[in-house]
């Protein structure tokens, strides 16, 4: 018989990983193509022979998704896989629906078809969606080991916008190596933060080789989960982050109910900007969804650098992106910060918008008066900053994860807020959670 032809659909993250592990050097299947969305410019790539193994000696191409279609007729797809995360349940259907007109089977890969098995133990930290507070929880986590003197470092979930090849295994632990492996802005939210605390942070494309190197510096693996995806390594303990501001999600979002319904503890964050209705049906549908998980409670706890340039003055809100685009929220914790802090206004960014910023906006109308962070590329990066220029505030509040006056010149004055996570009082905590966990960790 035949090999069965393949189209992955992907995002340049599980796609690849579902290659690696499930059809790489797997001779009953041929991929003739990955396909690309949600990220800007990441199609009309090749994944490389050097990753893609011996039967795919002239590699992989990687097509538009938007082309589905003529793909499957023209390349006689006999299977369509679907590989990427933070997708309604009702889009997850659209494209099977499009993949099945056209004539090819839907898939989805089950995680143990996918696991990694890591040599020591693993904390996965993944969400209902995109801007749930994943990075909030793997930062308190990391410090609670810290405290125990164990050594943990971070795989975060892949990011591979460049040379793949070049991107293989990734280990940031100075500001240089942001700097050498040429990351984006996005890249850089997500690293920047572990770097500051004197940890290492991996990523790439090859996960295999990503966590053994990785366990050679370690006692525990925190797995910092990207979107809403599942984990790429078998976790020892399992946690997922829920986001009562966007109440039902959970249950709608593919594959974020695989959390919601796998997960060993629930993180219920941002309970303090919640109304106590949306809450109680976040903790309905844990209940109903995983009666055995533990939930613990908690508020993103909001700080600002310089608070005195906030209140009774017209600033201008810049916002985390991918929690803005895909991720579908309206405002972040910079508009949270604004509105406490009694702002004057919050000007509205769109009249003054350009080029790729501008194009943002006409494709993510919801985005509203908030200024969304995004530097896939370096159009995209001046865009931003010119936008940014344009505005006359009176300050800026940078309510990204990274501090964005690091790459973005800002004319006017800057005030950065952060957030972390804090439990709620007199209940479960992350530190109970972990010593639990750890005496029950085989020890050498």
């Amino acid at each position: 018989m035949r090999a069965k032809k393949v189209l992955i659909l992907g995002a340049a993250g599980r796609d690849f990983h579902n290659f690696n592990m499930y059809f790489r050097d797997n001779p009953d299947y041929e991929v003739v193509a990955f396909t690309a969305t949600q990220i800007p410019r990441i199609e009309g790539r090749v994944y490389p022979a050097g990753l893609a193994g011996a039967l795919y000696p002239e590699g992989i191409e990687i097509l538009p998704e938007t082309d589905l279609e003529k793909i499957v007729a023209e390349r006689e797809v006999d299977v369509v896989v679907f590989a990427y995360s933070d997708v309604s349940h009702e889009q997850v259907m659209h494209l099977a629906s499009r993949s099945l007109a056209a004539g090819a089977e839907f898939r989805l890969l089950a995680d143990t078809q996918t696991y990694i098995e890591a040599p020591l133990p693993v904390i996965a930290v993944c969400a209902a969606r995109t801007g749930c507070g994943k990075s909030q929880t793997s930062r308190k986590i990391a410090s609670l080991l810290g405290q125990r003197k164990l050594r943990a470092s971070a795989i975060r979930h892949p990011m591979p916008y460049g040379d793949l090849m070049a991107q293989r295994v990734q280990r940031f632990a100075t500001y240089e190596d942001l700097v050498r492996h040429k990351c984006t802005i996005e890249e850089i939210e997500e690293y920047e933060q572990y770097i500051e605390r004197g940890m290492s942070i991996y990523a790439g494309v090859d996960y295999q080789a990503i966590v053994d190197e990785a366990a050679t510096e370690s006692d525990v693996i925190i797995w910092d989960g990207g979107n809403n995806d599942i984990p790429f390594v078998r976790p020892d303990l399992y946690i997922c982050v829920l986001d009562p501001l966007r109440p039902g999600h959970e249950m709608k979002y593919y594959p974020g109910e695989v959390n919601l319904r796998a997960a060993d503890l629930i993180v219920i964050n941002k309970v303090d900007q919640a109304t106590p209705e949306d809450l109680a049906r976040v903790v309905d549908n844990v209940k109903a969804t995983n009666p055995s998980a533990c939930i613990i409670e908690a508020e993103s706890r909001i700080t600002l650098s310089d608070p005195k340039r906030v209140k009774g003055r017209r600033v201008l809100v810049v916002e985390d992106g991918p929690t803005l685009t895909h991720g579908g929220m309206a405002y972040g914790a910079g508009y949270v910060a604004a509105t406490r802090l009694g702002a004057a206004e919050i000007i509205d960014p769109r009249p003054f918008a350009e080029g790729p910023i501008l194009d943002a906006y006409k494709k993510y109308p919801h985005m509203g008066k908030i200024l969304p962070a995004l530097g896939y590329y370096p159009e995209q990066l001046e865009a931003l900053e010119a936008t940014i220029r344009r505005v006359k505030a009176d300050a800026v509040i940078v309510g990204t994860p990274v501090d964005l006056r690091r790459y973005v010149r800002i004319d006017q004055p800057a005030v950065r807020v952060t957030y972390e996570l804090e439990e709620r009082q007199g209940q479960l905590t992350l530190d109970r959670v972990l010593d639990r966990f750890l005496d029950q960790v085989p020890r050498d």
